[in-house]
């Protein structure tokens, strides 16, 4: 009786195990089931290559670049719109990365602020000409630049008229007790020749033909151009030089549409310049053009400097405010030069979007009047942006790898896919596989001169240095190259640079470039110098970008350099050489565009 309780009990307590092994799990199996989103996610799961996280396809499969199996990337949770991005606490303080909140400028202050150039005086102005037509034989002024003074010789010509009227002279003299009137018309055709009485009474003392004239200048001032060369013919009247008296110069400014009613003739306007930043000089509006330029909207506003201790020089950037005028400085706000990028059709700025984080987006702006150092800014901000002040062309650099809106790429977007090909810095896939860079923008490039372009050539030369020695390991000849880019950056003439917006761009690149090379040369360690040569080369591409260096580049891209980033350089050969790694991953990237 108790054997048969028990193994009842036994069967109870088996048959309620295995009914909850079998319908328990089913039911827990059921319920997971109605709430599985595992589709869901799956819809819009993207795949990427560890090695290339370029690369983002919308389905699992092989690399296209190194062929390896794609992997699930991760989601986009961090909160950011389509065209902001995040930089690291890291990279910010590397950069240097500075920001400012803008606002109004100076609003109810009546200042009406104006910036311009420092021309030569035109009504001070002269060309110096011979008098008498023949040969140059020598010139003792051969470059602009120059001093001469009245009196001062400036070229010894052979003349065949004057060899003529010499003998006219010796024959009169022989003759002037009998034909005095005929002696005298004689002397007087030589003086209008400009020949002094001291020099024809010299050729009459001497009795013989002098075949060499010297031509003394009649003016003082300062040559700005040379016409003639030695060997030249010149006929009575040519001109030889082009002589400034810079003793006064101009100082012309533009002035808007909205600002003319403000101006008058006789208002004291004070002048500054960045030369002498510590001084201000009081003159008078001398002269406000009636023409405005259609071009830029603007007039000319004159006002005449005194020079006399030769501080103001043609072509020099100057600031001039008048106070007392009623501009309308409603909703205008005033950025630093250095905030603006650029590209020859588009001004942009980055605006801080976040207070407490690191996040930024570009704006396309309308800049206004360049007042100096500052730009006005008539659409594209608000009061109370945090705009980047410092380190500009970095951000820049974070946007284009981060495949947003930056200065060159417009419609953003990182490259998809790429097979043996050119990848862009921007563009869209074609049905090859192969993307097609569109070059347009990139083309837009600021003029400058070739002088200019030789002295940026230079810099970029050091540059390959600097890029050729981690290529090949070689700290100690990074820091030798990085110390000669130091050197070759101060040979940059910035005169050279007569567009004011070039000249704002280029002062920010140079400051970039000098930090980075700075860096690479005062360090041995070449972890560190590659970690800084990321920012000189982004500094370095937007260089030739903007203004180009005479020869063809290819821009190269490591996708995982710093820490798998990624990083761009520049190289003369299409064959990839890494200098992030060297010889450790030698053949490691791809060329992701050519600038010509």
């Amino acid at each position: 009786m108790k054997k048969n309780i028990i193994y009842i009990g036994v069967a109870v307590v088996l048959g309620l195990l295995a009914g909850y092994l079998i319908f328990g799990t089913s039911s827990e199996g059921n319920t997971k089931d109605e709430h599985d989103h595992s589709e869901e996610i799956a819809s819009n799961q993207m795949w990427t290559c560890s090695m290339h996280p370029q690369i983002m396809q919308p389905e699992p499969g092989d690399c296209p670049i190194c062929g390896m199996d794609l992997i699930p990337a991760e989601a986009g949770a961090d909160g950011l719109m389509a065209d902001q991005f995040k930089m690291t606490d890291n990279a910010m303080a590397l950069a240097n990365i500075q920001t400012s909140i803008v606002g109004q400028g100076e609003i109810g202050n009546n200042i009406l602020k104006l910036s311009g150039k420092i021309k030569a005086n035109e009504e001070s102005n002269a060309v110096q000409v011979t008098y008498f037509g023949g040969r140059i034989e020598q010139l003792y002024v051969n470059s602009t630049g120059e001093r001469v003074g009245a009196g001062q010789r400036l070229a010894t010509i052979y003349s065949p008229d004057l060899v003529a009227a010499q003998q006219e002279l010796l024959t009169a003299s022989s003759l002037k007790e009998s034909q005095p009137e005929l002696y005298k018309a004689v002397r007087n055709k030589l003086k209008l020749w400009k020949l002094s009485e001291k020099q024809i009474n010299a050729i009459e003392s001497a009795g013989k033909v002098q075949e060499y004239f010297p031509v003394f200048a009649t003016v003082s001032g300062t040559v700005t151009m040379k016409m003639v060369e030695e060997g030249d013919y010149v006929k009575q009247g040519q001109p030889l030089y082009k002589i400034a008296n810079l003793n006064t110069v101009w100082a012309e400014f533009d002035a808007y549409e909205n600002q003319i009613a403000s101006l008058k003739v006789g208002q004291t306007i004070k002048v500054t310049t960045n030369a002498y930043r510590n001084e201000v000089f009081d003159a008078k509006v001398s002269f406000i053009d009636p023409l405005l330029n259609s071009a830029t909207r603007t007039i000319v506003v004159r006002a005449v400097l005194n020079n006399k201790n030769d501080l103001f020089k043609p072509g020099m950037f100057v600031e001039g405010k008048i106070e007392g005028t009623q501009e309308n400085t409603t909703n205008k706000i005033t950025v630093p030069a250095t905030a603006v990028m650029w590209t020859g059709e588009r001004s942009v700025v980055y605006v801080k979007t976040n207070p407490n984080e690191a996040v930024f987006e570009m704006r396309e702006v309308l800049l206004g009047n360049a007042n100096g150092d500052t730009y006005t800014i008539l659409e594209g901000l608000e009061n109370g942006d945090e705009v980047v002040t410092n380190g500009t062309f970095t951000v820049d650099a974070a946007a284009q790898l981060q495949g947003k809106k930056s200065m060159m790429n417009t419609a953003g977007g990182k490259t998809m896919t790429g097979h043996e090909g050119h990848l862009g810095m921007q563009g869209n896939n074609t049905g090859d596989n192969v993307v097609n860079t569109d070059h347009s923008e990139m083309k837009e490039r600021i003029a400058v001169s070739k002088k200019f372009q030789n002295q940026l050539k230079q810099v970029f030369d050091d540059y390959i240095l600097v890029k050729d020695a981690l290529v090949n390991d070689d700290a100690k000849s990074a820091q030798q190259a990085g110390k000669q880019i130091i050197q070759s950056l101060k040979n940059v003439d910035m005169k050279l640079l007569s567009d004011e917006k070039a000249h704002n761009h280029w002062m920010t690149i140079q400051k970039e470039l000098n930090a980075s090379a700075n860096a690479i040369s005062g360090s041995t360690d070449i972890s560190k110098q590659r970690g800084h040569f990321k920012h000189l080369s982004a500094h370095m591409i937007s260089s030739v970008q903007l203004f180009g260096v005479n020869t063809n580049v290819y821009i190269q891209f490591c996708p995982m350099a710093d820490n798998n980033k990624g990083a761009y350089w520049i190289s003369l050969e299409e064959e990839i050489r890494n200098p992030y790694y060297g010889e450790a991953m030698l053949t490691c990237g791809e060329v992701r565009d050519t600038l010509e």
